[in-house]
């Protein structure tokens, strides 16, 4: 049995001594909130790294989508995914607008564009796919469609922040790109979002509608809340940037190393990215049967291995939450699919045992 824990994921954290080092700073200025240097600096040091054009850090993933919605001026029904973190549809939701559900692509879990256009009706405003694992979804196909259909395109982008499409960071599609940088993400504030967007006027909006709907001249100009992210909280994104490259590709190199392994068992099945280039920031597994699934996560728990049933269930069945529409392949790999533990302080002996454990799990 293996004596540590092992979870599906842990922080990436700098060493303490340069985050420390920034916290001084933040000490000696006696600025906590309130667009301070640490956050400038932050939005600044991101953009150029990720070579955006526009970005708004707020408090978390979820305020950056509801943000985004309220920023677009949305009312009316979004069409997004069922195969996603709750904070998708609360955002919608929060926003009073409606989730209506596309079902999945079979091979990426990204939502299926052949069947968007089904679902647009007179009371559509937009779509919100999920680059869901950091796997970016059919962005040419989706914006081919806003555009007929004069729609607005925001991407739950809570999972994409390193992901590419044609070597240009995936966060630059859509109206806005809503992303996440809780601790279990490849770059975490511990608590953390933003807003990227190409449209410099919808950025002041973004900016404004983060803190409180203030102007530039503290003037209250239209409806906000408190989604300003601290300056403790960019700091600690200033001194995780710096390792950020070394974060993305040791995470590389286990997912390739998990993928190897894992292969050989033909019952697996494995995402498959078809567009773009994944940051690697899980790695699901999907199983032939629940019930292959459920004794593998106990032959690992027994190891004391805690990997994560991500997603499940399926958002379309959280039926005392939305009204339910039945998305069939989400409802199937929700069922049968699990995340293994993948992050930068797990070994690849660690890796290596859990491969060897769910290939006996599957033989026996």
């Amino acid at each position: 049995m293996n004596n540590k824990p092992i979870y599906v994921t842990q922080p990436s954290l700098p060493p303490l001594a340069e985050y420390v080092k920034l916290l001084e700073d933040v000490w000696e200025t006696g600025i906590l909130t309130h667009n301070g240097p640490k956050v400038v600096k932050f939005e600044e040091d991101l953009k150029n790294k990720l070579q955006v054009n526009n970005i708004s850090t707020v408090t978390n993933g979820t305020i950056a989508l509801q943000i985004a919605i309220r920023a677009l001026e949305l009312k009316g029904e979004i069409i997004t995914t069922p195969f996603s973190w709750v904070a998708t549809i609360s955002a919608i939701k929060y926003e009073n607008c409606t989730p209506i559900f596309c079902d999945i692509d079979v091979d990426t879990f990204n939502i299926d564009v052949n069947k968007i256009e089904e679902l647009i009706t007179d009371k559509t405003v937009a779509i919100m796919p999920v680059h869901v694992f950091g796997t970016p979804c059919d962005v040419t196909a989706i914006e081919k469609i806003a555009k007929k259909h004069n729609l607005k395109v925001i991407y739950d982008a809570a999972h994409a922040l390193g992901s590419t499409v044609e070597e240009e960071s995936v966060l630059n599609y859509g109206d806005i790109s809503a992303t996440s940088m809780h601790g279990t993400k490849l770059l975490n504030t511990a608590e953390g979002g933003a807003c990227i967007t190409s449209d410099i006027d919808l950025d002041e909006k973004i900016k404004s509608i983060r803190f409180f709907g203030h102007d530039k001249s503290k003037n209250i100009v239209q409806d906000g809340f408190n989604g300003k992210m601290t300056e403790i909280h960019a700091s600690l994104g200033l001194a995780n940037l710096k390792y950020f490259d070394d974060v993305l590709r040791d995470r590389k190199l286990k997912y390739k190393r998990y993928y190897d392994a894992l292969k050989k068992d033909k019952n697996l099945k494995f995402q498959k990215v078809n567009f773009g280039e994944t940051n690697y920031s899980y790695f699901p597994v999907v199983f032939e049967t629940e019930k292959q699934l459920l004794k593998s996560i106990e032959a690992l728990n027994n190891a004391n291995i805690f990997p994560r049933r991500y997603f499940y269930p399926s958002l379309n069945n959280l039926k005392n939450i939305v009204s339910y529409s039945a998305c069939p392949v989400s409802e199937d790999i929700s069922t049968r699919i699990l995340c293994l533990p993948l992050y930068f302080n797990l070994t690849v002996e660690e890796v290596d045992l859990i491969c060897r454990l769910l290939l006996e799990t599957q033989n026996n």
